[in-house]
Formats: structure tokens, sequence, C-alpha cells
């Protein structure tokens, strides 16, 4: 097996991106490829991103916003198994159901997951967390994910205004109650360098959030990466963030904006 957790980002942007923009600036819905053949969200958008050959087997789910979530897409790229938040279940079931029957294809396995609970891929260890965040379903918990593997301990946060209470008590960084620290950060950053006058404030967070969050884990020793590993932030609006090289240029460390097709290996 691979030593570490490898990602490649299918898609790094918002709902707000509808191909390429008057910049010529492109960002693929949010999406990202763990060891080659495990999903966490998926689109039409980000077909084209998937390494030549493969056929992704297994898909998480964040939450039910169609800017993640696609019966059909998942489908067609392969996906066998399928797990997402038992708050929403049912819906899914029904729209896996109907995508299989109009492709001809036999329905994935859909398991309803919970807060907490550990589900081994393998060698993979995948935790459910929960989010801060609202979908059109009132009883939606929408989701995040620890990843481990061997001494890797990645946090996946897309969608969510910061990491809420309980997701860091369980992923072991609330500062509270001793835990394991977190090696590893993927953080979304959809409100742009701030957010003071923007309404998406209670179910994203911005750049400078994302500064501070890892400021106080780093202070605490909650999070311990490996020397010179950047935090990643992904899910970037269209509308509220510069292009690819103003964020190159002018993101404070030890943060990176990650872009369709970047493949890192934590």
């Amino acid at each position: 097996m691979e030593k570490g957790i490898g990602v490649r980002f299918l898609g790094t942007g918002a709902a707000d991106w509808n191909g390429r923009d008057e910049r010529g600036e492109l960002r693929r819905l949010t999406s990202i490829l763990v060891d080659r053949h495990i999903l966490i969200d998926f689109t039409p958008t980000a077909e084209d991103m998937l390494p030549e050959g493969s056929r992704p087997d297994i898909i998480f789910y964040t939450h039910s916003h169609r800017d993640h979530y696609n019966p059909e897409a998942a489908l067609k790229a392969g996906v066998k198994r399928v797990y997402l938040s038992q708050t929403w279940y049912d819906i899914a079931k029904v729209d896996f159901d109907r995508a299989a029957k109009a492709l001809n294809m036999e329905p994935p396995l859909i398991t309803p997951v919970y807060i907490g609970q550990q589900l081994q891929i393998e060698d993979l260890t995948v935790t459910p967390l929960p989010a801060n965040h609202a979908t059109g379903y009132m009883t939606e918990q929408t989701l995040i994910y620890l990843l481990e593997k061997q001494n890797t301990r990645l946090l996946y946060a897309t969608d969510t205004g910061g990491i809420p209470a309980l997701a860091a008590r369980i992923s072991g960084i609330d500062a509270h109650q001793k835990g394991s620290p977190i090696t590893a950060l993927i953080m979304e950053a959809t409100m742009g360098v701030d957010y003071e006058a923007d309404f998406r404030l209670f179910t994203h967070s911005s750049v400078a959030l994302v500064e501070r969050t890892v400021q106080v884990l780093k202070e605490t020793k909650r999070y311990l990466p490996p020397v010179g590993q950047p935090v990643y932030i992904t899910h970037l609006a269209r509308t509220l963030h510069g292009t690819q090289a103003d964020l190159d240029a002018h993101l404070p460390e030890p943060l990176r904006a990650a872009y369709d097709g970047l493949e890192v290996l934590f």
C-alpha cells in the first residue's frame, strides 16, 4: 500500500463557477480523489480531471448540494459503494435508484454513516464529523471527514463555517480535551480574504478564518505537519477570490490555494 494519503484535487471551486470565467480562470466544482479510487463528492464538471484509466469505486459525500452531489456522474465514474449521512439516506437511495435505471446500470450499495463512526477502507480510516453547513433538507447533517493512515491524520473540511466543537472533539483537536493532533489540513475558504459583509458567513469560511484556525491549532500543538507542508484551501468562490496567480502571490503562510489537477501526498 502507498505510504501516506494521496489526494488529487479534481475541482476547487464553489457553486458560482460555471466554466471558464472572464479572467480566463477555471475551477471545477469541489471534489477530491483519495488514493486513486475513493471520491469525496463528485459532479460532471470534474469528469475530465480523473486520471486516465481510473475507475473510482467508492464515494463519500459531504452533503446533498448539487455542486457536490450528482448520482449520474458517480455511476458513470464507476462508483459501486456510496457513503453519506444517515440523515438523508432515504433521499439518496431514491436518487441513485432513479439514476441507475436511467443509465441501465446496477444501483450501488449505499451505506448510511453516523457522526464519529470509524469506517475502514483497506488501510484508510475515514471518520465522518459534523460540518457547520445547511441544505434544503432541514434534518440533514452535513459532514466533513477525518482521513487516517499510518502516521497521517488529514482533516478535510468543506463545506463548513469553521470547525464545529464536536468535530474538533472527535478528531482530537479540541483544546479542552487531549487527543492526537492532525498532521494535514484541507479547508474551504469560500469567502475570500474575509467575510464580514457576505451572507455566506453562516455556512462557509474565509482565508482569515482558516489562517486563525491554523494559528490556534499550531500554538496548542493540535496541528503538527511535516516541515514545509502547506495548508491547502479549496472551494473558492469565483466572485470572492482573485486569480490563482494572485492567490499564489498573496496568501499568508502556510496557506496555499489548491488548483484543479493538483496532486499531493500527505
